[in-house]
């Protein structure tokens, strides 16, 4: 069975939400939340994974001025 398919499973039986999505060719990622955390964790066609972890704490920055501002920091 593909890595993949094993990840899904054990999330799913952990009991953990995930989200799916494909922003490269040769990957899916894999994307989930836990208290103070996202992690993203890359699977690539040949079956390793690549994880990258974001940590920080869930304070409120700001409202729909901060969500303007950084839209127009990272518009293309």
């Amino acid at each position: 069975m593909h890595p993949l398919f094993l990840l899904l499973s054990r999330l799913e039986s952990a009991g953990l939400n995930f989200t799916l999505s494909r922003n490269r060719p040769d990957t899916v990622l894999v994307t989930l939340t836990v208290v103070g955390e996202r992690v993203e964790i890359d699977v690539f066609e040949d079956g390793h994974m690549e994880v990258s972890r974001f940590i920080g704490n869930e304070d409120i920055e700001g409202g729909e001025e901060l969500l303007e501002q950084l839209i127009e920091e990272n518009k293309d």
